[in-house]
């Protein structure tokens, strides 16, 4: 899918968005002690067309993350919609390129002040 499709999206409305998910509501983990442990507020949503998946345990309000996902969502359409960014071609600098060959060069000369005199290779 590419970055229009997903632009496409991210202009719906909160409303055609939640239209095309699937929601899934668990308990939430980590603190939050009796109040966690007997509801399900924690709300998970995947959003259909494009196979995105958010979560959101933030408030003890089954409601509340519920309008939290679409938010979540919505962000991560709009952050997938945006176009890539083009890549700049640099070159390297000819001072660069120069010291590079250089050092290739004095990395010869070590060599081959290491090899046995009388061997040529």
């Amino acid at each position: 899918m590419g970055w229009r499709e997903y632009a496409h999206y991210a202009e719906m409305s909160v409303e055609e968005l939640a239209r095309d998910c699937e929601v899934q509501v668990f308990r939430a983990t980590g603190p939050g002690g009796q109040g966690v442990n007997t509801t399900d507020s924690a709300v998970r949503m995947k959003h259909g067309p494009t196979g995105i998946v958010v979560t959101a345990r933030e408030s003890r309000s089954q409601f509340q993350n519920r309008s939290c996902c679409l938010r979540k969502l919505r962000a991560e359409l709009e952050r997938r919609g945006r176009p890539p960014r083009r890549r700049v071609k640099t070159k390297v600098p000819q001072r660069s390129r120069q010291r590079r060959l250089n050092d290739k060069h004095f990395n010869a000369i070590k060599k081959a002040n290491r090899r046995k005199p009388g061997s040529d290779e």
